[in-house]
């Protein structure tokens, strides 16, 4: 069996509600992260999941995702693993793309980065040791981590430069799987949120 890595957005946050830039500040989720945690849980605990008994599980240790992972059920399974943190957004931690197009009009993160924070170069070495290691056993794996680092990632996976992922959004709390198409890296399931009702 090739390896499949399955992707597990973070719940609903305050500051993800309201579109502002999260990277590193260690926002707790709100009520409804909680709850959508847990019904991605019980969709994972039943078929065709069914639990994923095999599966090697890391988080993201910012709050937000480990926590989703806990309320999940798979908190006791799961490793931390930096390379997972969101994005350092440096000097547009905490606004909105509109209140940064105030000042840069034409601003895409995919293509111009930030200011003082974490480059491109930077993001895409990180998804690639996770898309290594990921396809280094024959194994699937499950990661909790946050919207932009889990874009890059499929990006990565397909062999595109992470400027894709300005093409792939994730909703709170959405279950996607990379894996596979006639021997070819794939999306099979991308941004679904059948779980939240």
């Amino acid at each position: 069996m090739a390896a499949r890595i399955l992707l597990a957005r973070h719940g609903q946050t305050e500051w993800s509600l309201s579109g502002k830039h999260t990277g590193r500040t260690d926002i707790p989720l709100l009520d409804e992260g909680r709850r959508g945690a847990k019904l991605l849980g019980e969709r994972l605990h039943h078929a065709p999941w069914n639990g994923l008994p095999d599966v090697e599980v890391r988080t993201s240790p910012l709050v937000r995702a480990k926590e989703t992972c806990e309320l999940a059920g798979f908190g006791d399974r799961a490793r931390d693993w930096d390379a997972l943190m969101e994005f350092d957004y440096g000097a547009y931690e905490g606004l909105t793309p509109a209140e940064i197009k105030a000042t840069r009009p034409d601003w895409l993160i995919w293509r111009d980065g930030v200011p003082e924070g974490e480059t491109l170069a930077d993001v895409t070495a990180r998804a690639d040791e996770v898309i290594d290691w990921a396809r280094s056993a024959d194994r699937d794996v499950l990661l909790f981590a946050h919207g932009h680092i889990l874009r890059a990632l499929g990006a990565r996976w397909l062999g595109l430069d992470i400027s894709f992922g300005a093409r792939i959004r994730l909703e709170p709390t959405s279950l996607s799987v990379l894996g596979w198409a006639y021997g070819e890296p794939a999306i099979e399931r991308w941004n679904d949120t059948g779980h939240l009702g």
